[in-house]
């Protein structure tokens, strides 16, 4: 792999480098894309501008998105901090950036680069007026100065997970490049185990592939424009996807389907390679600022890959689900070169929590109905198990599809406990936030930013907010007292989790009753809510109800949704809020949007 040095005196011959120019940098980006590439070896994919790129550059094999959707990851790659540090985790919240966190383009302007971005932002935060010269649909480096150096992004959302169920009109308007014989076949798209084979799911995927050709000729648009202004010769180019395949099962999660995304790095000069290397979308702006010559700021918690300031290859990388939209989770990944481990924090709460973005797609409603008509073999109907294992292991060579959970296994208990105590020390070492609900996160905001609350001990005791979802994720009968105890803890977040622990238990919380209807009356309202929907599974409904048709009427949207998600649980026991959960989604709040969401759907689930 060539460092700067060598790039300088490969990539623009003796003059550019005694210069000491700057090389430009130019980011291809894409939406809801594994590497369904012909250059990573799919026979079905038609992708041939992607492909030359390839061939000319260094293909990555190993790289990975932080979370399975766009907003989190997107925070990423502008920071080079990882959204459970900055509160940009849930999908989607806001932020605010800290005085010593820059959207990393700041750092190349200052050094005398021109930034542009076409045009997605989508950070999770308000952008920072001084983040880019132009960010607009008609932004390019061709409106730089003479002479300057550029680092421009072009995002590409043409085969975005929404793009596959557009009407028939809007879906062939957006393919109207392909040539006949680059349209798929539905019946030879490649089907993954665990959805059902359907004509649904079947047109689905061809469609997936259809955009992704269609965005590969506006990838070459971009490169020809490269070719064409003379500037192949000193750019360094980026193409990758913001997250893995936007289809069900896959976006929005943390499995390797949502996670590893095509990448491929051209640097003028250098011959074409493969890379193993592990990387990281944390890594990314350091990496870029590494290639301009830019000191990396101290903050940045990714690692150059590339350029004067490359780090040795790293073991691990990491990744996060929290909030997706509607719904609540918390899940942490560790990934070396060989294995994937996942830490469920919410076990109780099933993988095919209903959304009703995902619930939109063809193929989620052909695998849901088979579902319920009982039609789904055992790999299939895996994703609608009511609960989902505390700890998931998988080895990614043998099990690419990620289908055999290996935790269990007595001869990888070595690996096991190694990644587990490395998912352990990430958390800790990053100050993630996860762990805090999100309005403890707001309100121990207040005055200052969430990057601040997360590196105040008091305010965001990871150590034992870790200890105290560790054993409210065990399920355990046995851990009751100790759940019990909790609620009676000092910290609100703390009493939070000891009332989820008795949520996940069900019936089997019942020796808390008494702690549980004490819990109600809790000055907090996140356990409050959850102590409530946990007295509610153990005899206590009488109590329960009115608590959480309460919480609807919270001024806070964060905790509507935490009452929502809790009465959408119950069930038909729930048909007395129905009402209350419609006038809660008249109240506004950064999350209002779901509140409203879930107020359109539940009721009409809680008959089922």
């Amino acid at each position: 792999m060539l460092n700067r040095r060598s790039f300088l005196g490969a990539a623009g011959g003796a003059a550019w480098a005694a210069a000491g120019a700057r090389p430009n940098i130019l980011w291809i980006t894409c939406e809801d894309a594994s590497p369904h590439l012909g250059c990573y070896g799919d026979s079905y994919a038609r992708t041939p501008a992607l492909d030359r790129l390839a061939a000319e550059g260094t293909r990555y094999t190993n790289a990975y998105a932080i979370s399975g959707v766009c907003a989190p990851n997107r925070s990423c790659l502008i920071t080079g901090v990882y959204p459970s540090t900055l509160g940009s985790h849930n999908m989607r919240s806001t932020t605010r950036l800290p005085d010593a966190v820059k959207c990393f383009p700041e750092y190349l302007r200052r050094a005398g680069y021109y930034c542009t971005n076409n045009e997605k932002t989508d950070y999770n935060f308000d952008v920072p007026k001084d983040a880019w010269d132009e960010s607009s649909a008609k932004a390019h480096w061709r409106k730089r100065a003479k002479g300057q150096p550029f680092f421009s992004v072009f995002n590409f959302t043409v085969c975005h997970e929404s793009q596959i169920r557009q009407p028939d009109a809007s879906f062939f308007k957006n393919t109207a490049r392909l040539t006949p014989e680059q349209r798929h076949d539905p019946a030879r798209a490649p089907i993954p185990p665990y959805h059902p084979d359907t004509p649904e799911v079947r047109r689905d995927w061809a469609r997936f592939y259809d955009l992704m050709t269609a965005m590969d000729y506006q990838a070459g648009d971009v490169l020809r424009q490269l070719e064409e202004d003379g500037l192949a010769g000193n750019t360094i180019v980026f193409f990758f996807s913001d997250h893995g395949t936007g289809m069900p099962g896959m976006k929005k999660w943390v499995w390797e389907s949502g996670l590893r995304v095509p990448f491929i790095v051209r640097m003028p000069g250098q011959r074409p390679a493969v890379s193993d290397r592990l990387v990281s979308f944390v890594d990314f702006p350091p990496t870029v600022l590494s290639l301009a010559g830019v000191k990396i700021p101290e903050h940045m918690q990714g690692e150059a890959f590339l350029g004067g300031q490359e780090k040795p290859p790293r073991r691990y990388v990491y990744a996060i689900r929290d909030r997706m939209v509607e719904r609540y989770d918390v899940v942490r990944v560790v990934r070396d070169a060989r294995y994937q481990y996942m830490r469920n924090y919410m076990p109780h709460l099933s993988w095919s929590q209903f959304i009703s973005y995902t619930e939109e797609m063809p193929t989620m409603k052909a695998w849901r109905s088979l579902w319920e008509a009982g039609k789904l073999n055992p790999v299939q109907a895996r994703y609608f198990e009511p609960t989902k294992p505390l700890e998931e292991l998988y080895d990614t060579a043998a099990d690419p599809h990620q289908i055999r959970n290996l935790a269990g296994e007595a001869a990888l208990r070595p690996v096991l406990e190694r990644m587990r105590q490395e998912s352990r020390r990430w958390m800790i070492e990053t100050h993630d936030l996860g762990l805090l609900p999100e309005y403890e996160i707001e309100r121990r905001s207040e005055g200052r930013t969430p990057w601040d609350a997360a590196r105040d001990r008091t305010a965001n005791p990871v150590e034992l907010l870790a200890r105290a979802a560790g054993l409210a994720s065990e399920m355990d009968p046995k851990n009751v007292p100790a759940l019990t105890k909790l609620l009676a803890h000092q910290d609100p977040a703390m009493r939070f989790w000891g009332a989820v622990g008795l949520v996940a238990l069900g019936a089997k919380a019942s020796p808390a009753r008494a702690a549980l209807r004490k819990a109600l009356q809790d000055p907090a309202p996140n356990p409050r809510v959850a102590a409530a929907e946990a007295l509610s599974f153990c005899g206590g409904l009488d109590a329960a109800l009115p608590v959480l048709m309460e919480a609807l009427r919270h001024e806070s949207a964060f905790i509507r949704l935490r009452a929502m998600n809790a009465l959408e649980r119950l069930g038909p026991k729930a048909k007395p809020a129905v009402a209350a959960m419609r006038e809660a989604a008249m109240t506004g709040g950064h999350a209002a949007e779901y509140v409203t969401r879930m107020a359109e759907y539940v009721p009409a689930r809680l008959g089922r």
